[in-house]
């Protein structure tokens, strides 16, 4: 009876030895796979009327990146702050690339919603970029480690960068552009942005607050594609054009 039951039984110890292997594999893969690694991500359309980032540069550059970013995080402010002074630049003004920001709001952060709204109330007036520029650069005083009533900070900056403080006020109070922050997020999501900052560089999904030197040689990388696809020969009657659009891939704070 012994030796049959153990007959029986070993199989189903041969499975779960073959799962412990394969699960020691998996961790060990995730262990030594390299942070800020780039992955390939499928093309993705953004339909018309759907989440709104905030342009900077040309519509139609050649190459088009996406970031994915929260107000409150650190390392974004260490990108803003240290890469993006060269990204803007060396490749926005060129025309080499265009730059859409969306707000990745997350809910470890206790201020990030309403810098979000700050930001959004100030490009009602044509000034997203330069309340960018101050939330990043001031964020360790309005912070949730600084205060619980950022406004305040907020209304400095606003009068700082030549708004209409009582019409950037009325806006913030109102949250009048919750909606199209919460579509922002959401949109985060969809394309599988699993930290911030995370950015979509052609057809390249990488996450953190990486250099210029490695923000560069993504975007040399897709140009290189884009510039590829303009050889192509165009179909019947037709004039071939290359969009680099970035779409959904894992990301990774």
């Amino acid at each position: 009876m012994v030796k049959k039951s153990k007959g029986k039984n070993t199989p189903f110890y041969g499975v779960l030895a073959v799962i412990g292997i394969v699960g020691v594999g998996a961790i060990a893969y995730v262990a030594s796979r390299p942070k800020g690694a780039a992955t390939t991500v499928e093309p993705a359309a953004v339909a018309a009327g759907e989440p709104q980032g905030y342009l900077l540069g040309k519509a139609d550059a050649p190459v088009q990146v996406i970031e994915f970013a929260d107000f409150e995080c650190p390392a974004c402010a260490q990108f803003a702050t240290l890469a993006e002074p060269d990204v803007k630049k060396r490749l926005i003004e060129p025309g080499i690339i265009s730059y859409r920001f969306y707000d990745y709001p997350l809910a470890m952060h206790r201020n990030t919603w309403q810098a979000s709204n700050a930001a959004a109330c100030a490009d009602e007036q044509g000034k997203f970029w330069e309340m960018h520029d101050m939330l990043f650069d001031q964020q360790d005083r309005w912070n949730g480690a600084a205060t619980t009533r950022p406004k305040s900070r907020f209304q400095e900056y606003a009068k700082a960068i030549g708004l209409n403080v009582d019409q950037w006020e009325a806006c913030y109070d109102a949250q009048k552009f919750q909606a199209r922050i919460k579509a922002n997020e959401q949109f985060a999501l969809k394309r599988g942005a699993g930290q911030t900052p995370t950015f979509v560089i052609g057809n390249k999904m990488i996450g953190g607050a990486i250099g210029y030197d490695r923000f560069k040689a993504l975007v040399d990388s897709a140009l290189t594609l884009a510039k590829a696809d303009t050889t192509k020969p165009a179909p019947s009657g037709d004039t071939a054009k290359s969009v680099a659009v970035p779409a959904k891939g894992p990301g990774g704070e």
